[in-house]
């Protein structure tokens, strides 16, 4: 089993920026690919960013790419997600999530952690 928790959430203002961490327990994430994905109120969630278990491969929504940027540290068991330029309609509640594949679906991934809060204002 793997669990996770995310953190580095906030209220920050448009054009800000925010980094948040997710970092594994139970199990080394060395082979696990890492996304991370985002629920607004009212709307299905939705993907965000995804790394392979390397770091060597990285892929986006398009509506982050080039404001966000996923990474990892193995050696600290940790996942991250930078994101800058923020805006309003980044408010969501984001999830780190670990699975075999690199991919943006979230059936993909076995383990989810809780969220964490992002509330862009304008």
């Amino acid at each position: 089993q793997v669990q996770l928790v995310e953190s580095g959430g906030g209220l920050v203002q448009a054009g800000d920026s925010l980094r948040l961490s997710c970092v594994a327990s139970g199990r080394t994430l060395n082979w696990y690919a890492m996304g991370w994905f985002r629920q607004a109120p009212g709307k299905e969630r939705e993907f965000v960013a995804a790394i392979t278990w390397s770091g060597g491969n990285t892929n986006y929504a398009d509506s982050v790419k080039g404001r966000f940027t996923i990474s990892r540290d193995n050696a600290k068991n940790t996942v991250y997600l930078q994101m800058n330029s923020l805006k309003p309609e980044d408010t969501a509640v984001y999830y780190c999530a670990a699975g075999k594949l690199s991919t943006d679906v979230a059936a993909h991934y076995d383990y989810w952690g809780q969220g964490t809060q992002v509330t862009v204002s304008s």
